[in-house]
């Protein structure tokens, strides 16, 4: 059986889809793919419109993925490749299987010997850790935290206290929604000379990334509503 690669091709950083963020060498490769493994087709196909692709766009095939896909399939989303066809992982935002239900679609690629090539292209937690001017020797990216007002106390105090016996940065991301009442709660509960980084909007126009303690920021005002947003943190 011949099998062909599992691309995984990051996606701009935001609604307008900015086709300069994406290297020539990843556009290259993305405009001889048909077949994608996608969060939502409406998104992907946006996307994809603006990078010229070989294909027109009823000639692509789509399938969704969420977190709640099971193991079998995941094995069904490759049968593409076990045929022969190239296919290309996209995430809503940014690079794929990374804080991204694609990560189980590569894990399979793998159990069935699928090549998995990871394409270059923007990732808002490494602009944002590159950007901090924090630890980028020891860092840990933790995803999204409790939702919950006092798990996402506990666990803000848990990983201050992870970053001061490890000299750990420790990173994370927000839905929209909740940015402003994440920020809250790590004013309230880290110490007031831990070093805090707040990372909007990341290859936008209007992108703004800000490093302050803790005790700074107390002073400071910043709109986080419904902004793309990057937290990173050191004590």
């Amino acid at each position: 059986m011949i099998k062909a690669n599992l691309y995984l091709i990051p996606c701009s950083l935001s609604d307008d889809y900015a086709i300069d963020q994406i290297p020539a060498s990843t556009l290259n490769i993305i405009k001889t793919i048909k077949y994608f493994i996608v969060e939502r087709e409406k998104s992907a196909r946006k996307f994809l419109k603006h990078c010229e692709s070989q294909y027109e766009q009823s000639e692509f095939v789509f399938l969704e993925i969420d977190k709640h896909n099971s193991e079998q399939s995941y094995t069904a989303f490759l049968q593409y490749c076990l045929q022969g066809n190239d296919v290309g992982l996209i995430s809503e935002s940014g690079v794929p299987a990374v804080a991204d239900p694609g990560a189980k679609v590569v894990e399979q690629a793998h159990q069935l010997h699928i090549r998995v090539v990871p394409m270059v292209g923007p990732s808002s937690i490494l602009l944002a850790l590159m950007a901090s001017g924090l630890n980028g020797q020891q860092f840990c990216f933790n995803g999204y935290l409790p939702k919950d007002k006092l798990a996402l106390q506990q666990k803000i105090k848990t990983l201050e206290k992870e970053s001061q016996i490890k000299n750990q940065t420790q990173i994370f991301i927000e839905t929209n929604y909740r940015n402003e009442q994440t920020f809250q709660a790590m004013l309230q509960s880290l110490q007031p000379s831990t070093k805090l980084c707040v990372a909007t909007n990341i290859t936008l126009p209007h992108e703004k990334i800000r490093t302050l303690t803790v005790a700074e920021w107390k002073k400071t005002s910043i709109k986080l509503q419904d902004q793309y947003c990057v937290f990173c943190f050191l004590a």
